[in-house]
Parts: structure tokens; C-alpha cells; sequence
């Protein structure tokens, strides 16, 4: 109940290059970066208007995508940088789900609910034992969190 919904800004990004062209993809992009990058919503938002000036008229549809769902990426711009960082970073969620997908896709069918359950925990368990690297600047996530969020955070430290 506590869940705040917020649309990943990269699958967005991602999202809206199909209606851009591969010879204007890098520049978009570029010019992207420092809407979600930026400091601010507000902040943001003026680059995000700057940027539809520059682009509205050739790809109305990538910047109308945006405008449509602002409302549900905008919360991302409440968290500090550091904490920003991980959220648009996604490349451990996607490789732990690509393991899940990996070890599912190989059985045809589950005899029940309780099964799958169990084999996506052992392969969970098999999967962190992996995870030996810190995640660069840790502390200052765990502090940032800590921060916006002491109830929910506090219980699992040690």
C-alpha cells in the first residue's frame, strides 16, 4: 500500500525512439540525457520544454509519448542523484530476471503453483551467491534512503 508507481525513464526514452529516426536517434538522445538528469522536476521540465521546441514539429509522437505520461515519471525526481542513479541503472534487475526467464523456459510446464515457487527460490538463492560486488556509493543510497524512508528501511539493518 506504501508503492509508489513510476514509469522506468529509460524504457521510456527507449519507448519513444521508434517514432524518431535513426539519423536524429543519437542527438534525441543526447538532448534526452539532460532532461533525466537534470536536478529537479521543475528543472527538467524546462529542459523537457526546451527540448519539444526543438523537436516537436519533426517527431510529435516521441514528445506527445512524454507528455502522456509525466505524471508517472515525474516521481523520480524526488529522490537524490545517488539513489536516481540505481533506479535508471537496471542492469542487475534485468540480469537476474533473464536467469529466471533462463531456468523457466527450459520446463514445458510446472505440476503446480508451489513448484515454480520453489525453483525460482533455489535459483534465486543460487543467483545472490554470486553478487560479490558493492554497489559504488552504497552508503550514500543507504543513507538517502534511510532518510526519505526510516520506517520502512530501518528494520533490515543490522
Amino acid at each position: 500500500p506504501k508503492a509508489e508507481i513510476q514509469r522506468c525513464i529509460i524504457h521510456q526514452l527507449r519507448n519513444c525512439f521508434k517514432y524518431v529516426s535513426y539519423k536524429h536517434l543519437k542527438e534525441f538522445s543526447r538532448d534526452f540525457k539532460a532532461v533525466y538528469q537534470a536536478a529537479s522536476e521543475e528543472i527538467a521540465r524546462d529542459k523537457f520544454e526546451g527540448l519539444r521546441k526543438k523537436w516537436e514539429s519533426e517527431y510529435p509522437f516521441a514528445i506527445k509519448s512524454w507528455d502522456n505520461n509525466w505524471d508517472i515519471l515525474s516521481p523520480f525526481y524526488k529522490y537524490p542523484e545517488e539513489v536516481r542513479k540505481i533506479m535508471y541503472t537496471t542492469n542487475i534487475i534485468e540480469g537476474f530476471h533473464r536467469q529466471l526467464r533462463k531456468v523457466t523456459k527450459s520446463k514445458a510446464i510446472f505440476p503446480s503453483d508451489e513448484s515454480l515457487e520453489k525453483m525460482l527460490f533455489l535459483v534465486s538463492k543460487n543467483i545472490m551467491k554470486k553478487w560479490t560486488l558493492r554497489y559504488r556509493n552504497w552508503d550514500m543510497v543507504l543513507n538517502q534512503l534511510m532518510i526519505m524512508y526510516p520506517e520502512r528501511v530501518e528494520k533490515f539493518i543490522k
